[in-house]
């Protein structure tokens, strides 16, 4: 077991850890932040994006040991403290770039990392950030629609 300090949206974090646990399955499971998804478990899909410092990365295959000292923050850290949605958020739902919404949060985490890097000059520029999360409905001109939107708002 390994002692693992960190902060998870902005809450200090203490833990043991199995250094073979993954982020994502000490988010959901010790931690009971079930905003990010388990999909493919491969790092395939992103649902399970979050951000570790700062950095959009797929948990499911992110030792969670390597947290140690970080901050991670997930889906359940956007939007305002008494509840009003993040410009992305409203983005998606004026866009309509959601269908069964299970891919969304890594969807949105994705997005805003998108955004703070600066990948927003042009529609096939986001799509390619964009690339390594997958909609299995198919609302990506929905979600790129939103991105866009969003990025006129936030930077």
């Amino acid at each position: 077991m390994v002692e693992v300090s960190c902060t998870v949206n902005d809450e200090p974090v203490r833990l043991r850890l199995d250094p073979r646990e993954s982020l994502l399955d000490v988010l959901r499971e010790r931690l009971a932040l079930t905003g990010t998804k388990k999909g493919c478990d491969q790092g395939h899909c992103g649902a399970c994006t979050v951000h570790l410092d700062g950095r959009r990365v797929v948990s499911c295959l992110t030792p969670a040991v390597q947290a140690d000292g970080l901050a991670v923050h997930t889906i359940e850290s956007v939007g305002g403290p008494d509840g009003e949605l993040h410009p992305l958020q409203q983005a998606f739902v004026d866009n309509d770039a959601l269908q069964c919404g299970y891919c969304t949060p890594g969807q949105i985490m994705s997005g805003l990392a998108c955004i703070a890097e600066g990948h927003t000059a042009h529609d096939e520029q986001i799509r390619e950030y964009m690339s390594g999360n997958v909609c299995r409905c198919g609302a990506y001109v929905g979600i790129v629609a939103a991105v866009r939107q969003a990025a006129g708002k936030v930077q």
